[in-house]
């Protein structure tokens, strides 16, 4: 099979496209074959060398996510079948043509999604519910602020908040950005800049929110926190401006606030499964129903790995680019 291997840590161009065995699925695994991979900025911090790829995924073949067809299952499966349209998260090896995956981390792709569509959902959408719901205890009237709301996470959590019957409230530096989330479910748009504007958050919150889903960081992390009504929660998901921050610990402890982080690729296979379960009862039947919408920016082909590197790099998209075999 061809897959895309990273030869040495540094731009695009160290991705080189290679002919790899094709893998045969163990006891309780599913080859998957591979129609739409989705992007993800963990993949470009692996190709520069900042993010190593987990224990018992490919070391040097990026990938979290992936669509396509089921076309072998190991001899214990009993939930897949070949030609199953499918869905799922991994460790790594998503840009391949194959892949194998514990049959329990597959999901089903609802009929009317397309392979870039079914690519672009998992990622996202799981890492979404387990910073809102699972880890951040996001319960129905509640308000939340998302910090990046326009990134991939955010436009995800910003339509799962509104599903949930939560208060989404948005930041980011694009103000553009922000009128299309509109659309998608955001209640409340702060204008546009690098950390919160807190006389714009007064205006919607005067208490407070009851969450901060934090996919910004570096910085102004102490604003975060500011945002944060008593008793609050702050879920810390992404580190787009930066590892290091400030952090007012008299502020914490006065207002009796949590801070809570996560990461998905990092589960173990329980914490898969169990995620894959909750999408499962949780998820697909909203997905089903589309009060959840995958949003694809830019599908590119296969063979052009390294050009969707570059643009994930230069921003300025919306939503996920997918690479279609």
């Amino acid at each position: 099979m061809e897959a895309w291997t990273i030869t040495e840590h540094g731009g695009p161009e160290v991705l080189s496209r290679v002919q790899r065995p094709t893998p045969e699925p163990g006891g309780d695994e599913v080859r998957v074959a591979v129609r739409a991979v989705g992007i993800n900025r963990a993949d470009l911090l692996q190709r520069l060398g900042h993010y190593p790829a987990p224990p018992g995924a490919p070391p040097d073949v990026p990938g979290l996510e992936f669509a396509g067809e089921v076309d072998a299952v190991g001899p214990r499966v009993t939930r897949w079948q070949p030609g199953d349209r499918v869905m799922g998260i991994t460790g790594g090896g998503a840009y391949a043509e194959a892949v194998c995956v514990h049959e329990g981390e597959l999901l089903a792709v609802p009929d009317g999604l397309d392979w870039p569509q079914a690519a672009a959902f998992p990622e996202a959408f799981l890492t979404a519910w387990q910073g809102l719901v699972t880890v951040g205890g996001l319960a129905a009237g509640d308000r939340c602020l998302i910090r990046g709301a326009s990134s991939g996470i955010g436009i995800a959590a910003v339509q799962l908040a509104a599903a949930l019957g939560a208060e989404p409230i948005g930041s980011s530096r694009s103000d553009e950005r922000l009128a299309r989330l509109r659309a998608l479910g955001l209640a409340h748009a702060l204008p546009g800049s690098e950390g919160v504007d807190r006389e714009a958050l007064k205006a919607v919150a005067p208490g407070g929110v009851a969450l901060v889903l934090e996919l910004v960081a570096g910085e102004r992390f102490d604003e975060s926190l500011a945002a944060l009504a008593p008793e609050g929660t702050l879920v810390l998901v992404g580190l787009m401006a930066g590892m290091e921050a400030r952090l007012p610990l008299a502020r914490v402890l006065m207002r009796r606030l949590q801070i809570r982080s996560f990461t998905l690729r990092s589960l173990p296979l329980e914490g898969r499964l169990r995620l894959a379960r909750e999408a499962r009862r949780h998820l697909l039947p909203l997905l089903a129903a589309g009060r959840l919408q995958p949003v694809v920016d830019t599908v590119l082909p296969f063979a052009e790995a390294p050009e969707a590197h570059r643009r994930m790099a230069a921003g300025g998209h919306f939503g996920k680019i997918v690479l279609s075999h």
